[in-house]
């Protein structure tokens, strides 16, 4: 294994650690009802796992968009991961957009809890890919 491999490899273990670490910041912020919060912790967690697998592949960028469509490109559409992997990442990107630029918005509880649970199965399925590959 080349050094470069070694950086790659804790890079990526860096960044499931961060995806990892928003799952908890995201249960606690469910439970004191800060929902755009939530949904903002809740993006960025699917988005730690996406730089994970962006790095396995030597994919770089500094635009989620392009992130999302690279994502899209080669594991939705070629059908690695199911479908609906791609919607969770949409989904939650949209949602994270709404709530952090959008004026007087209100989640409701129970999307934000489906959600969570998109974004534990999302985490998981990125990591156990990324373990096995």
């Amino acid at each position: 294994m080349t050094n470069a491999d070694k950086d790659r490899n804790e890079i990526i273990k860096y960044r499931l650690e961060q995806a990892e670490d928003t799952i908890r910041d995201v249960d606690l912020l469910i439970s004191y009802d800060r929902l755009p919060a939530a949904v903002n912790r809740i993006y960025y967690g699917i988005f730690y796992a996406l730089l994970a697998l962006s790095t396995k592949y030597s994919f770089e960028t500094s635009k989620h968009a392009q992130l999302i469509g690279w994502f899209n490109k080669n594991f939705i559409h070629s059908e690695i991961f199911e479908e609906r992997f791609g919607q969770i990442v949409n989904k939650s990107f949209n949602r994270r957009t709404k709530g952090d630029y959008d004026t007087f918005v209100d989640f409701d509880r129970e999307n934000i809890e489906e959600m969570f649970h998109e974004m534990k199965d999302f985490i998981v399925v990125i990591r156990d890919f990324l373990i096995k590959d």
